[in-house]
């Protein structure tokens, strides 16, 4: 079961070389360790790996070559790092399958929150795995012609209280809600989230236990559009978001830079709860 009692840090690693950020791709097996280890010893307690980019725009690589991309990834975290809490960036049941097969328990982040593969929900079951869902519209190709809402922040709860409905009566146990920053939502919208983060926290009619909320803003477009800079000039502005993400209820940060991230929480933890 994934402790949220204090707010914990998600380090990203991508192992497409199509990610908007090119800081955080790792081509090589060797890039991909000196990432982790430098992500666990600034404090990541669980670095999340995706090996399909899902930018705005881009077509999804096949399955066969994310799980080429990701299996020698997967062969040293098995080797390396067996401790370690990993999350899987991926939307296909496929991959979770063959994952859970070569390395055993992991977290599953799913963008789509089961909506682009039918058997997601049903394999996050049987495997007994923590699932974070993201809300999201279309696919990365359409999804930004679809930001047509009356009220984001109600429509994306509405989304959860139904989503959570279906996915514990399916046999999940363990539910992460993701708002979805940057997917389906203009920069206006993103920042309307944001503000009224807390109307997404609501608990488990099952166990009464709230579902935690995961904020992944870092180094966004809702970011560096808006400041009409770049993903790799948005560092501080992101640390702003971040902050505000924790006081309007965030329990996980998803970020690129970890170090920052975990010494924006000891600030929040010891002297703003």
């Amino acid at each position: 079961m994934l402790k949220t009692d204090k707010p914990l840090v998600m380090g990203i690693i991508n192992l497409s070389p199509l990610s908007f950020y090119g800081e955080s791709t790792c081509l090589t097996e060797e890039e991909f360790v000196s990432r982790f280890e430098k992500m666990l010893k600034d404090g990541a307690d669980i670095i999340d790996i995706g090996a399909c980019s899902t930018k705005p725009g881009l077509k999804s690589i096949p399955a066969e070559q994310e799980w080429n991309l990701l299996k020698p990834a997967l062969k040293r975290v098995l080797r390396d790092f067996p401790y370690a809490e990993i999350s899987l960036d991926t939307f296909r049941s496929e991959i979770v399958e063959r994952a859970f097969d070569f390395v055993g328990d992991f977290i599953i982040n799913d963008i789509s929150a089961g909506e682009d593969d039918p058997q997601m929900l049903g394999m996050a079951a049987r495997l007994e795995l923590p699932y974070i869902a993201m809300h999201k519209r279309g696919t990365p190709e359409t999804m930004q012609q679809m930001c047509n809402y009356t009220n984001v922040t109600e429509e994306v709860r509405d989304y959860f209280l139904d989503f959570t409905s279906r996915a514990e009566n399916i046999g999940i146990k363990e539910i992460i809600i993701d708002p979805g920053f940057g997917f389906a939502k203009s920069v206006e919208q993103n920042y309307q989230l944001l503000r009224n983060l807390k109307r997404l926290a609501f608990n488990s009619p099952l166990s009464g236990k709230k579902y935690p909320i995961l904020a992944g803003i870092s180094r966004k477009s809702m970011i560096y559009k808006f400041l009409e800079t770049s993903p790799e000039e948005s560092l501080h502005a992101t640390s702003a978001l971040n902050l505000q993400a924790l006081i309007n209820g965030a329990d996980i940060l998803r970020v690129h830079d970890v170090k920052e991230a975990k010494e924006i929480i000891k600030i929040f933890v010891n002297f703003m709860v």
